[in-house]
């Protein structure tokens, strides 16, 4: 075991997660959490693990950018032919993880996955800048390519071709929803003693609130 990595540790020490502070509605705790790290100006604070696992069960993780979050779900958009939504097609469900280490603070999400409704899609897509517009059309994403020479070439090519004129969202990219049936907020506690609280979706859509041991 190498020490320097080993012996790399921090103490959390700056807030606490208690039951009578915590909000009932899950999303509504998220919402407050949120509002928090958005006031903390958290560098690329939407950042997310999105983990997916295959149908026999070998996971893959990455980090991708929440755009939107409701009762409904948690937003985020790619390319429905990446390796992420083939594994999405196969096998529905996924996790999210937020760390927003300033805060000294996680959430984890497990949740069933949706493709968006086809309205919400153009809408973030229209919003993007044009050369990420463009590039939806330039990139076979996840697929092997030659050279990155090959994808300057082809965003070139397209721009070249679409610049300046109306982009409309092509049907192999949008959004996905997590809609989540456990969620957990983790708040880092002094010697390695952490708060987690637990939600779990009940039969009835009412949520059931448990503490974890750290």
């Amino acid at each position: 075991m190498k020490s320097e990595i080993a012996g790399i540790r921090h103490n959390y020490s700056k807030q606490v997660l208690l039951e009578p502070d915590a909000h009932i509605n899950p999303i509504k705790q998220f919402d407050k959490w949120w509002q928090e790290a958005l006031h903390a100006e958290i560098d690329e604070v939407n950042a997310m693990t999105l983990a997916t696992a295959s149908p026999d069960g070998i996971p893959s993780a990455r980090i991708v950018l929440l755009k939107d979050f409701s009762e409904a779900g948690f937003m985020f958009f790619t390319n429905y032919e990446s390796f992420k939504a083939r594994q999405l097609a196969d096998n529905p469900k996924a996790c999210l993880v937020f760390f927003w280490k300033e805060l000294e603070r996680q959430v984890r999400i497990t949740g069933l996955v949706k493709q968006a409704d086809p309205a919400e899609s153009d809408t973030y897509f229209n919003s993007r800048p044009e050369n990420s517009r463009i590039g939806v059309f330039t990139s076979p994403q996840s697929r092997v390519i030659e050279s990155r020479n090959w994808i300057d070439e082809q965003f070139e090519k397209n721009k070249r071709l679409l610049s300046g004129k109306p982009i409309q969202r092509p049907d192999y990219w949008g959004g996905y929803v997590v809609r989540p049936i456990i969620m957990e907020f983790w708040q880092g506690r002094p010697g390695r003693l952490h708060d987690r609280l637990q939600y779990t979706l009940q039969n009835n859509n009412e949520w059931n609130i448990e503490r974890l041991a750290p």
